[in-house]
């Protein structure tokens, strides 16, 4: 089994393994997109395993999990971004363990409403899709995304039949500036988004994105204030806050 955890290094894997919760990786390890701020590997992606999702809710009943996120490379070489593949793990959790919450941190699926809407019927708890980082800077970070595409994918989640919570993740110290994370913090509470974690960026390593600049605490702090203000239900922001971090508390 993949996690992302693991594959994208993060620091603080191991009070979510204690805590009950893990993020799976699924549709393999190679992502067909090169983001600028990942450490998950380029190129061509392996082929799609259909024992995976049963696999994917065995492990999950093994390690006795309260909170399971699944999420995946991005996978633009299939025709439906990978969607049919997240509501098959989503049904296999639920098999297996129909008491623990589902979360699906889930890309653009290129934008494709019925990709989305395949997610959807499977009936995940939590739908997270990262915005990431300010739009500006999509070029430099993440050149094959489009930032109005992902913040019309948020929209949409909240306008389906029984709409789970939405969630969005985005990266300070890439060179953004207050006021284009004010906008973005607007953009994602006019489309009804939940919950919003925040953390610094930290570059994986010297072919990355550089760090523009430490943010210290206290100015996530204020953000989280500033969101909260805006209506943002949960505003999770601190320099270590991953999208995936402590996920389980906001179900």
């Amino acid at each position: 089994m993949n996690t992302v955890c693991d594959g994208a290094n993060c620091p603080n894997r191991m009070e979510c393994y204690g805590g009950g919760v893990a993020a799976f990786l699924i549709l393999g390890r190679i992502c067909t997109r090169d983001c600028a701020f990942c450490d998950i590997t380029p190129g061509k992606p392996e082929a799609v395993d259909p024992e995976e999702p049963g696999r994917v809710a065995q492990a999950a009943a093994k390690l006795g999990l309260k909170h399971v996120v699944v999420t995946s490379v991005t996978r633009d070489d299939l025709p439906d971004g990978g969607a049919g593949h997240f509501a098959a793990v989503l049904e296999a959790l639920r098999r297996e363990l129909p008491r623990v919450t589902r979360e699906v941190l889930i890309p653009d699926l290129g934008g494709d409403p019925n990709s989305l809407a395949t997610v959807l019927q499977a009936a995940p708890h939590v739908l997270n899709h990262n915005l990431e980082t300010v739009p500006e800077l999509y070029q430099r970070v993440r050149p094959q995304a489009v930032y109005d595409r992902s913040l019309e994918l948020l929209a949409r989640v909240k306008k389906s039949d029984g709409a789970p919570l939405t969630k969005s993740g985005l990266m300070l110290g890439l060179g953004e500036t207050p006021d284009q994370i004010r906008r973005v913090l607007t953009d994602l509470a006019s489309v009804g988004c939940d919950i919003v974690t925040m953390g610094q960026y930290l570059a994986p390593s010297p072919r990355h994105a550089p760090i523009a600049r430490y943010a210290p605490p206290e100015e996530f702090d204020s953000w989280a204030e500033h969101g909260r203000a805006l209506g943002i239900k949960h505003m999770h922001c601190a320099p270590l806050v991953r999208s995936s971090y402590n996920a389980g508390l906001f179900v």
